[in-house]
């Protein structure tokens, strides 16, 4: 017998009318904050092939942690599930493993990217990284360490690569960027970018899909509350990140900005 707080998708995966009223009022409140991620200025030069060298270079570096850690977060979040426990926890369960390794497939593409780049791909590895590139990665650890299951899910794998997969798309959708590598290494420049830029890419929807059956139909304000403060959380330090990088260079003699070992 079907429990009636249980929520069963019944139209398009990628359509928010097919998710619970409170779902939809979610997605569309968090939108506000993606859309300051998606629509970056740093996204917009780097799509009209004007996004200084050293900016550019900057970006990639900075971003290796989280790109580095995601398939540590689904791990994180892989060891909150037991079979059987309802079918959230058993979409949730295939959803991870299935893409656990996607993400390392990822990671190798990254590096290539940077390459491509000019970026010193040892200094990417091991070099210190400035406090605004790391909020975004130890948010991520936190959260996946210390929520539940469908608020660690809702804070990775909807907020960040539902944003992430938009603004790809964004710099994709012209050929001027693509444009600045050697034909000779562009299709290894360009996969990482390609492959999240795939109009079709159901990765967050599935992500939202298990979100809302681990929660059901009418979760408690407070559930809500926290789903919704961890999506935006994400893309706050998303843009925090982005920021950080448009930003002058200090003047000759300013006082050097801390990093973290």
């Amino acid at each position: 017998m079907k429990d009636q707080h249980q929520f069963v998708r019944t139209g398009p995966l990628m359509e928010v009318a097919s998710y619970p009223e409170w779902t939809q009022e979610m997605v569309h409140y968090c939108d506000r904050f993606k859309s300051e991620v998606v629509e970056h200025d740093l996204f917009t030069q780097m799509k009209e092939a004007r996004l200084e060298h050293s900016i550019h270079k900057a970006f990639l570096s900075g971003g290796w942690p989280v790109i580095d850690q995601f398939p540590q977060y689904m791990a994180m979040n892989l060891l909150k599930i037991r079979y059987g426990q309802g079918e959230g926890h058993d979409m949730a369960r295939r959803y991870l493993i299935r893409n656990i390794r996607v993400e390392q497939n990822h990671a190798d593409h990254w590096v290539n990217w940077a390459t491509e780049s000019g970026v010193d791909i040892q200094a990417m590895l091991h070099n210190q990284h400035a406090l605004e590139t790391l909020s975004l990665s130890q948010w991520c650890w936190q959260v996946c360490d210390r929520e539940s299951l469908a608020v660690a899910m809702a804070a990775t794998n909807y907020a960040i690569e539902g944003a992430t997969g938009e603004w790809s798309a964004r710099v994709c959708s012209e050929d001027r960027y693509a444009n600045l590598f050697d034909e000779e290494g562009r299709a290894k420049a360009m996969k990482w970018l390609k492959l999240h830029a795939k109009y079709d890419d159901a990765h967050p929807w599935e992500a939202l899909e298990i979100i809302v059956t681990l929660v059901g139909l009418q979760p408690s304000q407070e559930t809500i509350i926290k789903l919704r403060n961890a999506i935006c959380k994400s893309h706050q330090f998303m843009r925090l990140l982005l920021d950080h990088y448009m930003r002058p260079l200090p003047q000759l003699g300013a006082r050097p900005q801390l990093a973290l070992v």
